[in-house]
């Protein structure tokens, strides 16, 4: 029995399992790893025989065993009756055959009916090959099923006029197609009909799952975890929020052990979540991989979803400290607007932009800032970063360029190497006396209404951004290197006197993460020093 293919421990019900006797639990468990070895034997032969350019065209990750295994034991499964079990972008039915598997060995005396739903045309006969084996396996051992293969858009049955998936399935289990969508897509045109706003393709399926759904009904879902922060998915966590509630959310350290045999490098989370059910509380658990054992709490509902937050961002404080932390931020005394500070991304987006950008500094020009210019808390102008240093100051840039004065610049994209997901400077005027400057749009600035900040409030407010205290709370809400400016507003800040304070304790040069941490603990959590 491998690791690859044995249903692993992390999520395991074990009460379930004790409840059938050892030895035709272990034949079970024997028989099952057998039927799953199959199947992923066949899943990995197909992924590698197609076309790769059509797998990205249509978003396809196939699952693999050990990641379905891991879906499926998120499943609450009822002592007797009927599971209504919906599998949309089925592939060749990984998630299909592990749901078997972990009913024959859990409770074979339910009845499940499934539907396997599968866009593309080359897998249905793959996708049938499957549900055979998962009836002939589910019959030997004493278990009703009944399935059936679906070649059609999920999209598209969800929004035409049938309407033919809502309100129906007990459990609806996917790992979605990750596609952009346009926003003049035929999808998007779809979903608006139904109040969804959707930006991609693995969102559009959480939506339909989630209208699938019967009251009571659970959904499970591994997916990229940039839908839980950022204005891109802002409309649609409101919308998924709505209408389902968290109640398990599992994040893996590693970005690359789930999907490793796709390439797949996002930071993936599998949570379920259910219609209009919960109880107030939601699991969290953490492992570096899928066959690792995962620490696991509970924490009530409102740490995850705050109920005043207009943006529905899903916070995930996976240990105490991470509780803390969200704490002590809710305690501090301002919001960004209140310290009279604004915040807005970069002006110049350098590929509109082309023709006025500056390799060679000549003529009018303004200095041009890019986050590679960004080192060690400051700004360093011109530098050697295979990008234009200048841009040309006339009629058409006007617009683009602020005053020559003093900014904090935090980056959109934080690098692989860098320590920190929030990495903040401060650009000084005296860098340059030019009459303007530019902010490429990988920045955020902040600024007072257009207009630059005083010295020690601007200090104060890059040793706070790039304090280990603000880089820890960052983590809880966001699960990718982006930090948007939505993101920084949404957070806390000390007040603009207790800003200015922290600025005036240094003088030009930045220090080291262990002095900003100090400084921060002085100025900030007085008396209260936070570790």
């Amino acid at each position: 029995m491998t690791l690859e293919t044995s249903i692993p421990s992390l999520f395991r019900d074990q009460n379930a399992t004790q409840s059938i006797s050892s030895s035709s639990t272990e034949s079970r468990i024997a028989e099952s790893d057998a039927f799953l070895a199959r199947v992923e034997s066949r899943r990995s032969s197909i992924s590698d025989s197609l076309n790769s350019d059509q797998k990205a065209h249509l978003g396809q990750f196939f699952t693999p065993c050990r990641a379905a295994n891991l879906i499926t034991n998120l499943v609450s499964l009822p002592q007797h009756g009927k599971l209504r079990i919906l599998d949309p972008g089925a592939g060749i039915g990984s998630l299909t055959a592990a749901i078997v598997a972990k009913v024959v060995c859990e409770n074979p005396d339910l009845e499940l009916e499934i539907m396997a739903v599968e866009v593309d045309s080359r897998l249905l006969c793959h996708l049938e090959r499957t549900l055979e084996e998962c009836k002939s396996f589910a019959a030997s051992n004493g278990l009703a099923l009944s399935t059936v293969a679906v070649n059609q858009d999920v999209v598209e049955m969800a929004t035409g006029w049938k309407r033919e998936l809502f309100n129906q399935f007990d459990v609806v289990l996917m790992n979605p197609p990750y596609r952009k969508l346009a926003s003049r897509s035929i999808e998007r045109r779809s979903l608006s009909a139904l109040g969804i706003d959707s930006p991609n393709l693995y969102s559009t399926f959480l939506a339909i799952g989630a209208l699938a759904l019967a009251p009571g009904g659970q959904l499970i879902a591994i997916t990229p975890r940039s839908f839980m922060n950022g204005p891109y998915f802002g409309a649609f966590r409101r919308f998924f929020l709505s209408e389902v509630t968290l109640d398990h959310i599992h994040v893996f350290e590693s970005r690359s052990t789930v999907f490793a045999d796709s390439g797949v490098l996002q930071e993936n989370v599998i949570f379920s979540a259910k219609r209009w059910n919960s109880s107030g509380k939601v699991k969290l658990s953490v492992s570096r991989g899928h066959t690792d054992d995962a620490l696991s709490r509970e924490v009530p509902y409102d740490e995850i979803v705050r109920p005043n937050d207009r943006h529905q961002f899903i916070h995930i404080p996976t240990n105490q400290v991470d509780t803390d932390i969200s704490e002590v931020f809710a305690s501090l005394p301002s919001t960004i607007l209140e310290t009279g500070i604004q915040v807005s991304t970069g002006k110049v987006v350098d590929f509109r932009s082309r023709e006025y950008l500056l390799s060679e500094l000549r003529d009018v020009y303004v200095p041009l800032i890019y986050p590679g210019n960004l080192r060690e808390g400051q700004v360093v102008w011109p530098k050697s970063i295979r990008k234009p240093q200048g841009l040309a100051l006339n009629e058409a840039t006007t617009k683009l360029v602020l005053p020559n004065e003093r900014f904090v610049l935090v980056k959109r994209f934080s690098s692989k190497e860098e320590k920190r997901r929030v990495v903040a400077a401060v650009y000084e005027p005296e860098q340059e006396g030019r009459s303007g400057v530019g902010f490429e749009n990988h920045l955020n600035v902040f600024h007072e209404n257009g207009r630059g900040l005083s010295q020690d409030v601007a200090r104060g407010l890059c040793l706070w951004l790039n304090s280990s205290i603000v880089d820890r709370l960052f983590r809880t809400f966001s699960g990718h290197t982006q930090v948007n400016a939505t993101d920084l507003r949404s957070m806390r800040y000390p007040s603009r006197e207790q800003l200015g304070q922290l600025g005036s304790s240094i003088l030009d040069k930045c220090p080291d993460q262990a002095s900003i941490d100090a400084l921060v603990n002085a100025h900030v959590f007085t008396g209260h020093p936070f570790e």
